[in-house]
C-alpha cells in the first residue's frame, strides 16, 4: 500500500472545491463522465494509428446507482492508468492527462487531437462536492512491466491511498460514496435528468439502468392478422453519439433536420420554419444546426433555446452574451472545442474566438435569408409574418446585421402585399410626398379598430402599412433614423391633412363668430381634462369627430410598455387625445340652427361618443348611457 498526500498549495482544496469551484454542484457527473468519454476516445485513437492493436469490445460507459450502499459508479473500458499515472494526472493536479496526450501525439491534425482533449484533473475533483470519499479504480491497457490494476481512495483530506488490486478489464472505475447534504443524487430521476441533459449527445454510448419496450415478433401475428409484440427488458441507452450537427449538411435531408429538431424539443409540436446547418474548421472549430422557429409575441419564451456544447459535452442553454441578443430567438445546436467548459459567462463574453464565433453565426444567418429570399421570393414573403420579429430585433440591435437585413426585409400594406424598402419608397411617393418634399409612411397598429382612418386614408389615394408587431414601435423609430426625409405616422395621429399636408386647404364654412359659439356648445359636453378640442377644415364627407393622439408622445408611451425608450421621462403621464372638430362638417351647421339647448347637448354627446366608440374608448357607464340614447333617437 502507498500512502501520501495530494500536491497543492493549499493545506486543504476540498472545501474550496465544494464552495467556489463549479457554482452547481450537479456538474460532478458532467465532468466524470466527460473524462470517462476521453479515456475511452483516446483508446480508440490510438487503435486507429496502431499504438493499440488489442481488442476495443464493447465501450459502453456504465452509470451504475446504489441507493442501498450510498454509491454512484462511473465506469469505462478506455485507456486506464498505470500507478505512475495516477500519481502524475490524479495527485499532482497542476498536470493535464488529456494535454499531455496531445504533445505526444503532435502528428495528428489539429481536428483529430482537439477530439481527445480531456479535462483529466480539476474536473475529477468536481466528485468532491458531492461525496465523502471516492474510490477510483483502474487498470491500464498497457502491456508489461508496471501495469497492475491499482485502486486510489481519498476520504476528503488532502491524505490519499493506492493499493494493488485484481481488476480483470482495463478502464478506470470511479466509485462516489454520496455524502448526506447530497442524497438527491441517489434517486434514479434525478440521475436520469442530469444524463439526458449533460450526455445527450456524447460521442460514446452511456448505459443507465433498463428500461421497457415493445419488440416486434418476426413472422408471429395475432387472431386479427396484426403484429405481434413482446415487452422486454433492455439496457437504457442515453445517448445519441452521431447527431446530426456532426455530420455533413450534404447527407441530410428535410426530414432529418425536422426529427433532429424534435429531437431536441420533444414538447414542441410545430416544426421550424427553415434551418441553417453551420460546419467550419477555420479560423475556428464549430458545427451546429440552428432552426428558425415561429416567433411568439412572448420573446422570453422563446430565448434559451440554443444549446451550447464542446466536443458534444452540453455547457449551457443561457447563451446571451455569446451570441448576439438578437440569436437568442434561435433555436438549435451550437458545438465547438474552442468554447472552454469550465470558465466564468465574463471570460466567455471577452473571449476573441466566441466574438469570431459570434459574427460568424451572424454572418450565416443573414446569408441564408438572403438566400431563401432571392431563390424564392413567394415562399419568403409567405414566412415574413413568422419571422419578422426576429428579423427587426437584428436589425435594431445589431448595425451590420441591419446593413445586411435591409434589402430583404419587408414592409406588408392593408391589402396583404409586400414591398422592400426601396420597393415601397417608390409606390408611395408621388402620393406622399409633403410641401416640404418629406416622404410620408402611414401605417396602423390596429386594423379592426383604425378602419376608419384606414379606408378614410384610401379615398384619397394613400397607402398604409401593417405595424402590429411586438416590435413594430422600436422597429419604426429605427428605420425612421436611417431613411432620410422621411416619416412614420400612425394612420390616426392627425387628420389626413395635417399628417400629409399638402400646398392646398380647404375654406372653412364657419366663421370665428360660430366656431366660438359651437366650441362653448362642444367644452361643456366632453372631458376637458382628457381631450385638447380644436377645429379642422375637413371634407364634408370627412366625420363631424375625430379623435387623435400625438405621434410621438403616444409612440413614447407605447415603446414604454413594451420595455423601449421613453420610460425615463414618460413617468406615469395619463393619455391625452385630440378631439378635432370638423368645420365643414353637415352635423355642426344643424347644430347651430338649433337653439333648444337640451337638444344641442344630446347631438354633441352623440356625436362625440362615437368618435370614442371608432377608438374604443367608449366603457363601463358611459357605454351603457350610450347604447340608450342611441335607442331613443331610433324610435
Amino acid at each position: 500500500m502507498q500512502k501520501g498526500k495530494i500536491n497543492v498549495q493549499t493545506e486543504n482544496i476540498f472545501p474550496i472545491i465544494k464552495k467556489f469551484l463549479y457554482s452547481d454542484h450537479e456538474i460532478f457527473l458532467r465532468e466524470i463522465i466527460s473524462n470517462a468519454v476521453d479515456a475511452t476516445q483516446k483508446l480508440k485513437t490510438l487503435a486507429s494509428i496502431g499504438k493499440y492493436k488489442g481488442e476495443l469490445g464493447d465501450l459502453t460507459i456504465q452509470v451504475i446507482l446504489d441507493p442501498k450502499a450510498k454509491t454512484l459508479t462511473i465506469k469505462d473500458r478506455g485507456i486506464g492508468m498505470t500507478a505512475e499515472e495516477i500519481d502524475k494526472y490524479i495527485n499532482e493536479i497542476a498536470f493535464s492527462s488529456a494535454e499531455e496526450f496531445v504533445k505526444k501525439f503532435k502528428t495528428k491534425s489539429e481536428a483529430e487531437t482537439n477530439a481527445i482533449i480531456g479535462h483529466f484533473g480539476l474536473g475529477f475533483y468536481s466528485s468532491f462536492m458531492v461525496s465523502e470519499k471516492v474510490e477510483l479504480l483502474t487498470k491500464t491497457y498497457k502491456k508489461g512491466g508496471a501495469t497492475k490494476a491499482m485502486k486510489w481512495e481519498c476520504d476528503g483530506s488532502p491524505e490519499y491511498t493506492v493499493t494493488e488490486i485484481d481488476k480483470k478489464d482495463r478502464g478506470t472505475e470511479i466509485v462516489l460514496h454520496i455524502d448526506k447534504e447530497s442524497k438527491e443524487f441517489l434517486e434514479e430521476q434525478r440521475i436520469l435528468s442530469l444524463l439526458k441533459r449533460y450526455s445527450k449527445f456524447l460521442p460514446v454510448s452511456i448505459q443507465f439502468g433498463t428500461e421497457k419496450i415493445s419488440e416486434k415478433l418476426e413472422g408471429e401475428k395475432d387472431k386479427d392478422g396484426n403484429d405481434k409484440y413482446i415487452e422486454v427488458e433492455k439496457d437504457r441507452i442515453i445517448n445519441n453519439t452521431s447527431p446530426l450537427w456532426k455530420k455533413k449538411p450534404a447527407d441530410c435531408t428535410d426530414e432529418n433536420y425536422k426529427s433532429f429538431y424534435r429531437e431536441l424539443y420533444p414538447m414542441t409540436f410545430e416544426d421550424p420554419l427553415f434551418h441553417i446547418h453551420l460546419n467550419v474548421d477555420y479560423p475556428f472549430n464549430l458545427t451546429g444546426i440552428l432552426y428558425f422557429p415561429k416567433v411568439k409575441k412572448n420573446l422570453e419564451v422563446q430565448k434559451d433555446k440554443i444549446q451550447l456544447f464542446s466536443n458534444q459535452v452540453f455547457v449551457t442553454d443561457s447563451v446571451e452574451g455569446i451570441v448576439p441578443e438578437f440569436l437568442t430567438l434561435l433555436h438549435g445546436v451550437i458545438d465547438s472545442p474552442d468554447i472552454p467548459l469550465n470558465v466564468s459567462r465574463s471570460y466567455l463574453q471577452s473571449d476573441s474566438n466566441v466574438k469570431k464565433i459570434s459574427n460568424y453565426i451572424m454572418r450565416k444567418v443573414a446569408d441564408k435569408l438572403e438566400e431563401l429570399f432571392k431563390k424564392d421570393r413567394e415562399s419568403f414573403e409567405k414566412k415574413w409574418d413568422d419571422i419578422k420579429v426576429f428579423i427587426q430585433y437584428g436589425m435594431i440591435s445589431e448595425a451590420k446585421f441591419y446593413e445586411r437585413a435591409e434589402k430583404i426585409s419587408l414592409f406588408k400594406n392593408t391589402e396583404g402585399k409586400y414591398f422592400t424598402f426601396e420597393e415601397y419608397k417608390k409606390h408611395i411617393k408621388k402620393n406622399q410626398t409633403d410641401k416640404d418634399k418629406k416622404l410620408n409612411y402611414l401605417y396602423t397598429n390596429d386594423p379592426e379598430g383604425q378602419h376608419a382612418f384606414i379606408e378614410a386614408a384610401k379615398n384619397r389615394g394613400y397607402d398604409v402599412l401593417v405595424m402590429d408587431g411586438v416590435l413594430d414601435n422600436h422597429f419604426i423609430n429605427a428605420v425612421e433614423q436611417k431613411l432620410s426625409d422621411s416619416f412614420f405616422k400612425r394612420v390616426d395621429a392627425d387628420t389626413l391633412d395635417k399628417l400629409i399636408q399638402k400646398e392646398e386647404e380647404l375654406p372653412s364654412k364657419l366663421d370665428g363668430k360660430q366656431k366660438e359659439e359651437l366650441k362653448k356648445i362642444i367644452e361643456r359636453n366632453i372631458d376637458a381634462k382628457k381631450f385638447t378640442l380644436s377645429f379642422e377644415n375637413l371634407s364634408e364627407s370627412d366625420l363631424p369627430f375625430m379623435i387623435t393622439q400625438n405621434e410621438f408622445m403616444r409612440r413614447m408611451k407605447d415603446m414604454q410598455q413594451t420595455g423601449g425608450g421613453g420610460g425615463m421621462f414618460m413617468g406615469d403621464m395619463p393619455e391625452t387625445y385630440n378631439l378635432v372638430a370638423n368645420a365643414n362638417g353637415a352635423a355642426f351647421s344643424q347644430l347651430l340652427e338649433e337653439k333648444a339647448e337640451e337638444k344641442q347637448d344630446g347631438l354633441v354627446k352623440q356625436l362625440y361618443d362615437l368618435a370614442l366608440l371608432s377608438q374604443n374608448l367608449l366603457k363601463g357607464e358611459a357605454l351603457t348611457t350610450f347604447i340608450k340614447r342611441s335607442v331613443d333617437i331610433i324610435k
